[in-house]
């Protein structure tokens, strides 16, 4: 089985070292980048199936980091910051971040997201699909509107055009069409996607998810019809 590679990135080098050597004793190989320069550079060499990102750094900040990555990965991203405001949390989510852990940390914490962020990214992104061996037929494109999703390529299409989603909205959007007219509650969204337990402050998690999805697959964000709000209950798909 493949090492599953992960960039940390953080410009106290003593905590770089503490997430490292918690890392690698889950047998995770780990390259490490002060700054988020350094990272970008690192990025343009290697690919990372994830990236542990500070925010408070010198030069590039977390949230311009993030923006940059996402330019040229969908690898996930976690944040690892001592800034725990709810606007720092969603500024975090809305430039492109799947998850974030407040410092100080919990290392079993710290490993229990890192491992269910990889597994998902290796589930819907990760992992080049299986080959046929003539006994199955390739799944269907699904078509929901707009919209084209194929699970084989893990593409999709609005209107012809490629989304550039990254896992988890991808997720997201696949459980929601593919149980259309169930309605998912934030709780059950986030331990079916995020495929870990439910905990205070994850309700904030799965709405800038789903914000972030509707700015890319609505036609008008403001009044969605694809990914729809039930008051008080959750989410769904029609």
């Amino acid at each position: 089985m493949k090492q599953s590679h992960i960039l940390t990135v953080d410009d106290n080098s003593e905590i770089r070292e503490i997430i490292r050597i918690l890392l690698e004793n889950e047998n995770f190989k780990v390259t490490e980048a002060p700054d988020g320069r350094t990272a970008l550079e690192a990025l343009k060499k290697e690919s990372f199936d994830l990236i542990i990102l500070d925010i408070m750094m010198p030069e590039l900040n977390g949230y311009q980091t993030c923006l940059e990555i996402r330019r040229r990965s969908n690898a996930p991203i976690l944040f690892l910051s001592a800034r725990t405001k709810d606007s720092d949390k969603t500024l975090g989510f809305s430039s492109g971040g799947d998850d974030y852990l407040a410092k100080p940390f919990s290392c079993n914490e710290l490993i229990s997201r890192c491992k269910a962020l990889i597994r998902r990214y290796q589930v819907y992104k990760g992992k080049e699909p299986e080959k046929s061996n003539g006994s199955e037929e390739p799944s269907r494109p699904i078509l929901f509107h707009h919209l084209t999703i194929d699970e084989n390529r893990e593409t999709v299409l609005t209107d012809g055009k490629s989304l550039e989603l990254t896992d988890t909205e991808y997720a997201v959007l696949l459980l929601l069409i593919k149980n259309r007219r169930q309605i998912f509650s934030a709780e059950r969204l986030y331990e079916a996607v995020w495929n870990e337990p439910y905990y205070y402050g994850a309700n904030n998690t799965v709405t800038v998810h789903i914000r972030n999805l509707r700015l890319k697959i609505e036609k008008d964000p403001k009044n969605p019809v694809l990914i729809k709000t039930v008051w008080g209950k959750g989410y769904r798909c029609d």
